[in-house]
């Protein structure tokens, strides 16, 4: 159960037990006809051989209040875009596949390249980029909503909680994050709660409160995968290519709105995912990857802000980080313990150990080369340096779309 605590500066939307999804959805039916919404599903051509998605795509099948859903998909040839088409075909609303590795749309990524406009050459980012770019260029769209597809235990209120804050005119936010709890046999969501949480309050006793950390600060999940926004806020938005998207993305949300304006709701009682390795020993893999390229955004982030990352101050932030997360993984015990809830303190410990060894290569990646960035442009920068895009991307995703049609058509 929630409750009713507002954390910091942005409103915190808490999920309590009489909450009427038959209301949501009636109403959400309702405010979609004026103010559409989309859903981006970013998915790998493995995620069809899962059960999660399987189950998602069951539970999409009775919302009704869907402008269209765009499915990002990466790492398929043609005979996994043709089975991907085939697995979202039953569903009732207007569906779009993104199909990254088809000929038509690299040919585009290589035309965005001639223009000097980097974006990754794959992975999760890539995809979320370019899903909202074509959301921006089909034009149809008041908001664009995206959760993951590797949720066991998905139930199509986590979709309706994150959609209503933005399109209820009475409460008129521009942007919402999801946030739930990580535990079920075991307390999950270790990146945020022992990276992410200590680093940023580490910083606060480094650099100050500054508004940018007290605004992080507010944020249960900052790294939850689900979140909705404006197509006005998506134009202006920057993406990272790494796995310093969700992070990222709240900081380019702090410049390009007002916290009045951000929201974050309670989306499910629990949330079940796959779970990446810490991979202590190989710092291209699983979380420790993951805490290297956060750590490279957050110190861009900062020195943003006006700070200063020289090795000194690496340093400290280093060693503040460790004594607040080793404090933090003392309270994390006792929550465990009053909840008969198995707990390996060792393995916490190496996460925080491999964590700030993360921060350590992350920061030391950005001084050494402060101008590299996997940061995209946004909508704005595109459209101004390319202005044939949208319609090039429009053409090439319908494109695809459509040849799959007109094959099932001649099958027939």
């Amino acid at each position: 159960m929630g409750d009713f605590h507002q954390t910091g500066v942005i409103s915190t939307l808490p999920r309590f037990p009489n909450a009427s999804l038959e209301r949501l959805e009636a109403d959400l039916e309702g405010f979609s006809e004026a103010k559409p919404i989309t859903l981006v599903l970013p998915s790998l051509i493995s995620e069809l051989d899962r059960p999660a998605l399987g189950r998602i795509v069951g539970e999409l099948k009775d919302v009704k209040y869907l402008h269209q859903i765009i499915v990002s998909l990466d790492k398929a040839d043609g005979d996994g875009f043709r089975r991907a088409k085939d697995f979202f075909g039953g569903l009732p609303q207007d569906v779009k596949i993104v199909w990254h590795d088809g000929g038509r749309l690299q040919r585009l990524y290589g035309q965005l390249d001639q223009y000097g406009l980097k974006i990754a050459t794959g992975g999760k980012g890539r995809g979320v980029w370019v899903s909202l770019a074509y959301a921006l260029a089909e034009g149809g769209s008041h908001m664009v909503a995206l959760h993951d597809c590797d949720i066991i235990n998905y139930e199509r209120g986590l979709l309706a909680r994150l959609c209503y804050p933005i399109v209820n005119p009475s409460l008129n936010y521009e942007f919402c994050k999801g946030y739930y709890p990580r535990v079920n046999d075991h307390i999950f969501g270790r990146v945020t709660r022992l990276f992410v949480m200590p680093l940023i309050r580490a910083m606060q006793k480094v650099f100050g409160y500054t508004p940018l950390l007290v605004y992080l600060d507010s944020f249960r999940y900052p790294l939850a995968g689900e979140f909705a926004m404006t197509a006005d806020l998506a134009r202006v938005n920057k993406l990272q290519g790494d796995w310093g998207l969700d992070f990222g993305l709240l900081a380019e949300v702090f410049q390009n709105s007002s916290t009045q304006r951000i929201c974050q709701v309670d989306l499910i009682d629990t949330y079940e995912h796959k779970h990446q390795p810490i991979s202590e020993a190989d710092p291209e893999k699983g979380l420790f990857k993951m805490s290297i390229d956060i750590a490279r955004t957050f110190c861009r982030t900062m020195v943003s802000e006006g700070e200063v990352f020289s090795d000194d101050a690496i340093e400290t932030l280093r060693m503040a980080y460790v004594s607040m997360a080793r404090d933090m993984i003392r309270k994390y015990h006792d929550t465990a313990m009053i909840n008969n809830i198995p707990f390996d303190r060792d393995r916490e410990d190496l996460a925080v150990q491999t964590f700030a060894e993360g921060l350590r290569l992350g920061a030391g990646f950005f001084r050494d080369a402060p101008l590299e960035s996997p940061e995209m442009p946004n909508w704005n920068q595109i459209t101004s340096a390319f202005p044939r895009f949208p319609a090039m991307l429009k053409e090439a995703v319908e494109s695809d779309n459509e040849q799959r049609k007109a094959d099932e058509h001649r099958a027939a």
